[in-house]
């Protein structure tokens, strides 16, 4: 059985780069822009509240996911950003054992969480997740945390 380990990281791992060239093959560049940004020190996940995590199956690293404070909503709303999983750990609950952590880690500071995507792959996968469609202008998805 294959053994789903998730852990808050400081520092991009290494094997980064195979996940970014198998997303860029993809059509994402969302990775690229996070070790841009990471290297950049534009955003490190590091704001109170922030976080990566990385998502590792049997020990190899095959996703990885942040939450930040979101830069677009009023009051207390984290934005979900950069979660991405290799093709072939999907479908083993790798993405969902990755988001529900980022979530669990948001409800430690956070009312909401929000995030954008654009394919209807992602929203199938965030709806399964809990999050409710958003008409918001740069979120396509919510999920509210507490009821205040």
């Amino acid at each position: 059985m294959s053994q789903i380990d998730i852990q808050l990281i400081t520092h991009l791992p290494p094997q980064i780069r195979v996940l970014e060239k198998e997303a860029v093959g993809e059509g994402f560049r969302f990775l690229t822009r996070l070790i841009d940004e990471w290297n950049s020190g534009a955003n490190r996940f590091n704001a109170p509240g922030e976080c990566l995590m990385a998502a590792n199956l049997n020990q190899k690293l095959v996703g990885i996911g942040g939450l930040s404070v979101d830069p677009y909503a009023e009051g207390n709303t984290a934005r979900l950003r950069r979660v991405y999983v290799s093709a072939s750990s999907r479908r083993h609950h790798v993405g969902q054992t990755l988001v529900k952590a980022l979530v669990a880690h948001a409800t430690l500071r956070f009312q909401s969480v929000c995030l954008f995507t654009d394919t209807a792959d992602g929203d199938a996968f965030y709806l399964r997740c809990g999050f409710m469609r958003s008409d918001q202008d740069r979120a396509t998805h919510v999920m509210c945390l507490s009821n205040t």
